[in-house]
């Protein structure tokens, strides 16, 4: 039987012990025994199937790839110690010196950094593309060398919207690999496999824990392209440990019901502060004046669970905001059940270059909210008291 989402997230379970135990317990070891040589060595050349170190896999791990293929409609995943060591693994392996990457330009910032500045070094070339392109835009960027397409979307802090069936469409016929960054919407949101691309990327350090209190991160697609991904992983080690994977399969239990809230929420912030004197602009992709809120409406089913607006009075205004809050966190982090409030500008997109920020809408005054479980109108309080503290 095949059974829906939220219940495979909650059943999917590693085989019970002699114990019976109902919860699954944590498999917090490195490595696993064997009754003889002959099983061992079978174990490491893989003609049978077994546990042999945590490097390469682990019950408590595995039970938390499980769900995340299940939940995004994958064949297999391989579970990384961060969604940064996931992007980077992926690229590292997939690419090849001489090869072409084409990364849209409103990215995490880590990630950013890292193809500016370490790609290069592997002889990797990098081309950048806004994420409001066109389709022709998009052709006129590929080359004979072009192997990979990387993008966000929604993208992480201006919430534009890529059309992902359009970006495989330009790529499949020149048999280029799509994969898509799927963190801020989460499988509950929006599965870029059922649209085309090859692999999807999470930082299941934001929504997939959303109780901000460990580190993870995933990489799913087809079986031949996993079982690569597994060789190159099981050689370098960004595996993930078994205690993260522990929590972050129990954390995918509530993702559904948190992913509803959450969104719930921002919706609700966003429409609030529409009209408000003293922000210039209010971005949701579920807001009937963003740019591509045709496409968000396309190809999720909701609009997330953050909000990020840019103040009048650009950075003094920002810093007043911020320093105003009074329940509203302020970290770096996102996707916690609690309501956190970034400057992106001077903190994950801190190191690219002015000009760099701008080109993709992270002004000074840009503050991302991230949106969480609280009463909805306690955060909007919040949230207009500290506008209330700028002086324009």
């Amino acid at each position: 039987m095949k059974y829906k989402k939220i219940t495979q997230a909650i059943r999917i379970q590693t085989e019970k012990t002699n114990q019976n135990e109902h919860s699954t317990p944590l498999f917090l070891t490195s490595s696993f025994c064997f009754n003889n040589a002959e099983a061992m060595g079978d174990a490491f050349a893989e003609t049978i199937d077994a546990y042999t170190y945590s490097r390469f896999s682990n019950p408590s791990v595995d039970e938390f790839t499980a769900k995340m293929v299940s939940l995004e409609n994958a064949e297999a995943g391989f579970a990384t110690a961060s969604g940064m060591s996931a992007i980077t693994s992926t690229f590292l392996c997939f690419l090849k010196s001489g090869d072409h990457l084409i990364v849209c330009n409103s990215v995490f910032g880590s990630t950013i950094n890292f193809v500016k500045k370490y790609l290069p070094k592997f002889n990797i070339e990098v081309s950048f593309i806004h994420p409001n392109a066109t389709k022709h835009d998009w052709k006129l960027l590929l080359k004979e060398n072009t192997k990979m397409i990387f993008f966000e979307t929604p993208t992480n802090p201006a919430l534009d919207i890529i059309d992902i069936k359009m970006v495989v469409s330009v790529a499949k016929p020149q048999n280029i690999m799509v994969v898509v960054d799927n963190c801020f919407a989460t499988p509950f949101i929006q599965t870029p496999l059922d649209l085309g691309v090859d692999i999807v990327i999470h930082s299941a350090t934001k929504w997939i824990d959303g109780q901000g209190r460990v580190l993870g991160g995933i990489v799913l697609g087809n079986k031949s392209l996993i079982n690569e991904f597994y060789l190159y992983c099981r050689i370098t080690g960004p595996s993930l440990s078994a205690f993260n994977a522990w929590i972050l399969s129990k954390s995918l239990e509530t993702l559904e019901i948190r992913m509803e809230r959450h969104s719930s929420n921002a919706n609700f912030i966003a429409e609030s502060l529409l009209n408000h004197p003293k922000i210039q602009k209010v971005i949701y992709p579920f807001l009937k004046n963003h740019a591509q809120y045709e496409i968000a409406k396309k190809q999720m089913l909701n609009g997330g669970g953050i909000v990020s607006f840019n103040l009048l009075g650009g950075l003094k205004a920002g810093i007043i905001f911020l320093n105003a809050l009074n329940m509203i966190s302020l970290t770096a982090n996102l996707g916690d059940t609690r309501s956190i409030a970034s400057h992106p500008a001077s903190t994950t997109h801190a190191k690219l270059l002015e000009e760099e920020r701008l080109a993709v809408g992270i002004t000074s005054g840009l503050i991302r909210i991230s949106v969480g479980l609280e009463d909805r109108q306690d955060i909007l309080e919040d949230i207009l008291q500290a506008l209330e503290k700028i002086t324009l």
